[in-house]
């Protein structure tokens, strides 16, 4: 009679074991299959997400590239108005570039985007500075020269280390 309680012990300590491994087992397959649905959904969302970025990377280099004051100058430069009519042209353009790509932040760091603002407010006060310095009645001409004057001698320019920020995080995405 002890041999079948030994016997009957055994089964179910097999039992047991079999149970507990079968267990082991469909945890560690439900892991691995958790694991693998949240990979394939990170994929996914890299791949929608990414073209996303690739462009938000794009327009703020272009947003910087715009906003530096020789290119400010090219664009806008009107020679039959004052300096202060023109200043505050180049002023409302950073603005306005600004306004049109602020939704940007959405897919660029804040460092970067920090280093974005910091680019237009220093280039509007780049602006305003060398305007305040130009004599009352002077012109836009001598407003623009003085501009890019000034612009060749800083180097580099808070725009140029915004766009070298803006390139170096971009590269580590890829």
């Amino acid at each position: 009679m002890i041999e079948i309680y030994a016997l009957v012990v055994v089964v179910i300590a097999c039992f047991a074991t079999l149970l507990y491994q079968n267990t082991l087992y469909s945890k560690k397959t439900e892991l691995r299959d958790a694991l693998l649905v949240q990979s394939e959904l990170l994929k996914e969302r890299q791949s929608f997400s990414l073209p996303l970025k690739m462009e938000a990377y794009q327009r703020a280099i272009l947003y910087l590239e715009r906003i530096h004051p020789t290119s400010l100058v090219l664009r806008l430069n009107q020679p039959e108005v004052s300096a202060k009519a023109m200043e505050a042209l180049l002023l409302k353009a950073l603005r306005d570039e600004y306004d049109h790509n602020v939704a940007q932040q959405l897919f660029i760091s804040e460092a970067s985007w920090k280093l974005l603002k910091n680019a237009k407010e220093e280039t509007g006060r780049l602006i305003s500075v060398i305007s305040e310095q130009l004599s009352e009645g002077s012109n836009a001409i001598e407003l623009c020269s003085a501009l890019i004057t000034k612009t060749a001698e800083v180097n580099p320019l808070p725009s140029e280390i915004a766009i070298n920020a803006l390139k170096s995080e971009f590269q580590r995405l890829l």
